[in-house]
């Protein structure tokens, strides 16, 4: 949450003459209400039940830069797909993120106490960041356009 996903991804997508999808927008273009709603109204599980399709449906018909939400990893099913492609974790410090975010309570898993858990939330998700990334990127303290280039670095890829 707030590490730059939908930024770095766009950018990513232009510097290499791609294209660029985030599954969050795909949900909230299909769903008609924002993330938080979803949430809301329906709860946590029919939440991911309903990204997992969409993540699963983007990664069958895009071929760019893909952005997915920062829960995606958490199905199994979504973690093998992923396998075998070149995944960018973008990492970041609660501090960052406090700074990036404020850690709003517009973020439904931040509702209560929001340093704790996020903490909490990057603890249980890591090592699933960990297993899918191709390359991991710091950034903390860093413009998009460095996250980029950084990127790209260690991905080995060359601008379009």
């Amino acid at each position: 949450m707030g590490v730059g996903k939908s930024t770095v991804g766009r950018l990513l997508a232009e510097r290499l003459g791609l294209g660029y999808r985030d599954t969050d927008e795909d949900i909230v273009a299909a769903e008609g209400r924002s993330i938080a709603e979803i949430f809301v109204d329906e709860g946590e599980p029919a939440f991911r039940a309903i990204e997992k399709r969409a993540v699963h449906r983007a990664l069958a018909e895009h071929e760019g830069v893909l952005a997915l939400g920062g829960g995606a990893i958490l199905d199994a099913d979504t973690r093998a797909l992923l396998a075998g492609r070149r995944v960018v974790y973008l990492s970041m410090d609660v501090e960052e993120a406090v700074k990036r975010t404020g850690l709003n309570m517009a973020r439904p898993l931040l509702a209560v106490n929001p340093r704790r858990q996020w903490r909490d939330l990057m603890e249980a998700r890591r090592h699933l960041y960990e297993e899918v990334a191709t390359v991991v990127v710091a950034t903390d303290g860093r413009s998009p356009e460095e996250v980029t280039r950084a990127a790209l670095d260690a991905l080995e890829l060359k601008e379009a």
